[in-house]
């Protein structure tokens, strides 16, 4: 089944709000480009769940549907996501408060897994907000990912190898995604705190 049709009147909706969460993030760039010669955004990717994946979420969380209706119903934020990947810790609270300081966005949920990593040494900031003007504004939430490219690195390899196949000592793995974690969350204070440095000596 296509997203056209599992999504049906709604879709068009769900396509402005991704358009509408890229557009933020490459004016966020755009504004603050000048800041350093890297700029704060190193890239953003966004996507609507696709139909197998959002019923496989549905049945997941203990719903009995399968259609959009029933996402919503259970208040499933994440039809629509961005993630915004950003050099420096400090760009990504800094990308964060931009976003929230705009009045056509409204937070609805915050999750600081930087400051509170997850057991797994997950890092990242997530939000959950409402996009009140637009035809997005009828889609009761989208969510917003923003970490930093070490972690993001991280994320992505501990994703596909934990949870995209049946792995041997897998209290094994977990211990040395975790240490990969702290060691990569390490240089992420380590370059933070040298541009800090070359910030104060200019």
């Amino acid at each position: 089944m296509t997203p056209e049709d599992y999504y049906g009147e709604s879709y068009p909706m769900l396509v402005a709000a991704q358009a509408q969460l890229d557009a933020f993030a490459d004016e966020f760039a755009s504004q603050r480009g000048d800041s350093d010669d890297l700029r704060p955004v190193v890239y953003h990717t966004s996507r609507i769940k696709s139909p197998e994946s959002l019923a496989e979420k549905i049945a997941r969380e203990g719903g009995t549907g399968t259609a959009f209706a029933d996402a919503l119903e259970m208040g499933i934020n994440d039809v629509v996501g961005t993630r915004i990947i950003c050099a420096f810790t400090d760009d990504v609270y800094a990308a964060a408060d931009w976003l929230l300081a705009r009045p056509d966005v409204e937070l609805l949920v915050r999750k600081d897994y930087i400051a509170n990593p997850k057991p797994n040494g997950y890092r990242s900031l997530h939000l959950v907000v409402r996009l009140k003007e637009g035809p997005s504004a009828e889609l009761p939430a989208v969510e917003v990912q923003l970490r930093t490219i070490a972690i993001d690195f991280w994320a992505t390899l501990e994703h596909k190898m934990k949870y995209k196949k049946s792995i041997a000592n897998s209290e094994l793995m977990s211990r040395e995604l975790k240490r990969c974690a702290d060691e990569i969350t390490a240089v992420d204070l380590s370059m933070q705190a040298l541009r800090n440095a070359i910030r104060d000596a200019e």
